[in-house]
């Protein structure tokens, strides 16, 4: 079950820009999905993460990835997805520690105040859109249709902390 982080958890872009949690939340909410690039489960669901995020993108809300694995990694495994959405390394998996995941790939919803508006663990269709649902309420913007006609099908991810 997903918990509150730490404002002074730092997130580092995978172009090096550091900040705090609380510095990342001072404007906008975060629609943050966290993969692991070392498995096949979050590599099933790119497609699908880049489209909800994409669908999030005019909304008060920073939409990102986070991934667990290096800069240079991170690049590697996300492709050009790495330079359109804000993506942070967590190498260490400090990020995913905080935020309490026990599955990726996650959807999780941040807000300003730092509380977790809601989030989803694995590819569980239903709870995704739950946690979009929730961001579109939040942030009175149209919401995506999860799943679409090309996501994968349910599956319960892998160990967040490994």
């Amino acid at each position: 079950m997903a918990t509150t982080p730490s404002p002074d958890l730092v997130l580092t872009t995978v172009a090096g820009d550091s900040q705090t949690l609380n510095e990342w939340l001072t404007t906008f909410h975060m629609a943050t999905v966290v993969i692991d690039p070392y498995t096949n489960e979050s590599s099933w669901i790119l497609d699908t993460a880049a489209r909800v995020l994409r669908s999030f993108m005019g909304a008060a809300v920073r939409v990102n990835f986070i991934v667990t694995a290096s800069a240079d990694e991170a690049k590697q495994f996300l492709g050009p997805l790495a330079t359109e959405f804000l993506t942070f390394a967590d190498p260490t998996r400090e990020a995913v520690r905080q935020l309490g995941l026990a599955q990726l790939p996650a959807f999780v919803f941040i807000q300003s105040d730092l509380s977790i508006g809601a989030a989803a663990e694995g590819w569980r269709p239903v709870q995704w859109r739950e946690v979009a649902t929730k961001i579109a309420t939040t942030t009175s913007w149209s919401q995506p249709t999860i799943p679409g006609p090309k996501d994968p099908s349910p599956y319960a991810g892998t160990p967040a902390l490994v």
